[in-house]
């Protein structure tokens, strides 16, 4: 299995699509001329100042910002689905991606000096504790339960950001606007030092606990039975998921289907052994979110927003699984 996770690992490594995302936008650049400016401390070459500009201070920010938003996405996504044994919940769903809009959107209008991750961190963990406590009934959280409290919390908390729309002037719209839209077009360095160590530390701890995971997703009375500690634990990893999620929504928006479709895809090729589906997932979310940025900074001669690109494919993907599902249910 270890050979198997690397093999896939390698092939699915967002390096090769970063190099790629490097070459294209209204001012092309060619592998050589990235080589010259990536290699200027070698003596690659002098290549003109004004692409060395573009490539440092506008495509290399806007790239890794873009492999730690779907880092932070899928690992959440993974994490999520396993601690509720459910492969339809994600950040989006459980109202999370909602929550960390509405203190995004609190800190701009409200509390500008307060920074805009604390906020985002507070409300996203809040709405994943109201959905929670919703769908929580008699000891146990029925699926249905908590898709559809997931539903809910998100519809109230977009319901609260949209009164704060009609309540903030034209200037601070725009900002709350480009947050609901998704995207990764005011991306820079500040950006990136901003959600960066959010991101990478509850990353770290999704990935440090990817062992307790396998326990968690049997059950509560089997991860009791193997000495797990099931809401400690379950507690640690739903902070882990909303501290990244709350940092990577707080500089690109609402971008959803990422942490939904990315761990199934994995499954499908690896099994559901989150010692292997964990990294992989952060490998293939930052993957998908540097080829979905790059398709929509380039497609038009203007910029589509990175979210309406992850919804056109994740909305067919989930059509043809629920098909298949379909076809071997009625199989059986």
């Amino acid at each position: 299995m270890s050979r198997n996770w690397l093999r896939w690992g390698l092939l699915l490594s967002p390096l090769p699509a970063a190099l790629v995302a490097l070459q294209f936008g209204a001012y092309p650049i060619s592998p050589w001329q990235i080589w010259q400016i990536l290699g200027m401390p070698l003596g690659a070459g002098t290549p003109p100042e004004a692409m060395v500009q573009i490539l440092w201070q506008v495509r290399l920010p806007r790239i890794v910002l873009a492999m730690l938003v779907g880092l932070a996405l899928s690992a959440s996504g993974t994490t999520l689905q396993a601690i509720f044994r459910n492969p339809l919940v994600d950040a989006f769903i459980l109202g999370l991606s909602a929550g960390a809009a509405l203190g995004c959107a609190v800190s701009v209008a409200f509390w500008p000096g307060l920074p805009i991750q604390l906020t985002a961190f507070v409300c996203s963990l809040l709405a994943a504790l109201l959905t929670f406590a919703l769908a929580h009934t008699r000891g146990e959280v029925p699926i249905l339960s908590l898709i559809l409290a997931g539903v809910i919390v998100s519809a109230f908390f977009s319901a609260l950001v949209s009164m704060i729309k009609f309540m903030v002037d034209p200037h601070k719209l725009a900002s709350i606007v480009f947050w609901l839209m998704g995207s990764l077009s005011l991306a820079d360095w500040l950006a990136v030092r901003q959600a960066g160590p959010c991101i990478g530390l509850g990353a770290l701890l999704i990935w440090l606990g990817r062992w307790r995971l396998n326990a968690l997703s049997m059950g509560d009375a089997e991860a009791k039975a193997l000495g797990v500690e099931v809401r400690w634990e379950r507690g640690l990893f739903l902070l882990a998921a909303a501290l990244s999620v709350a940092a990577a929504v707080s500089v690109s928006g609402i971008i959803g289907w990422v942490g939904l479709m990315v761990p199934h895809v994995v499954r499908m090729l690896l099994g559901p052994d989150h010692r292997w589906v964990v990294p992989l997932s952060m490998a293939v979310g930052a993957t998908f979110m540097v080829l979905s940025d790059t398709i929509a900074r380039t497609f038009t001669g203007g910029e589509i927003p990175v979210g309406i690109i992850t919804t056109l494919a994740g909305a067919p993907f989930f059509i043809i699984l629920l098909k298949q599902r379909g076809q071997e249910s009625w199989r059986t």
